[in-house]
């Protein structure tokens, strides 16, 4: 459910943000249009995927992250990155890693000139696999200073235990 609904929102937001930015050419120069239209079916095709994959079986899942990782082995391109990024920031799977999804999105989103559909998505992607690292890090620190403090109710307890004795 999660996992479609994330899917869900990817969509909707990429489905406001599609004409975006109408009048900037891209780096192609005259085949730009050409260019964005078929990064845009890319785009949409990779939000299907995703979808799909979420709904299937853990080991259906695998096996469409090992087509994914040879795709990207083969071709390190945009559309390779990005697929195999949506898969391994997949919620819920056995192989979910965030670390390495913002890694292979990073090229990508951190190019200045790039405002292709293909270089969007992968922005708003690594955004929010970011996003969702900090605030895993952010709950990992509250939960390490929540058992410190924990410790030392433990040992003012066992203090007073003792007094009381």
């Amino acid at each position: 459910m999660t996992r479609t609904a994330a899917a869900l929102g990817l969509t909707i937001t990429l489905a406001g943000c599609a004409n975006l930015w109408p009048g900037v050419a891209g780096p192609t120069g005259g085949d730009s249009s050409a260019r964005e239209e078929r990064e845009s079916r890319q785009v949409l095709e990779l939000i299907g995927y995703i979808q799909r994959v979420a709904a299937l079986q853990a080991e259906e899942q695998q096996k469409e992250l090992n087509a994914s990782s040879q795709i990207f082995s083969k071709d390190r391109g945009a559309y390779g990155r990005v697929r195999l990024a949506l898969l391994l920031s997949l919620p819920g799977t056995a192989f979910s890693d965030d670390s390495k999804a913002v890694g292979l999105l990073e090229p990508l989103a951190l190019k200045e000139t790039a405002a292709t559909p293909m270089y969007q998505f992968a922005g708003l992607l690594h955004a929010q696999i970011a996003e969702r690292l900090r605030e895993q890090r952010r709950a990992t620190q509250l939960k390490e200073q929540l058992d410190a403090l924990k410790d030392v109710e433990r040992k003012i307890m066992e203090r007073e235990q003792g007094r009381s004795r």
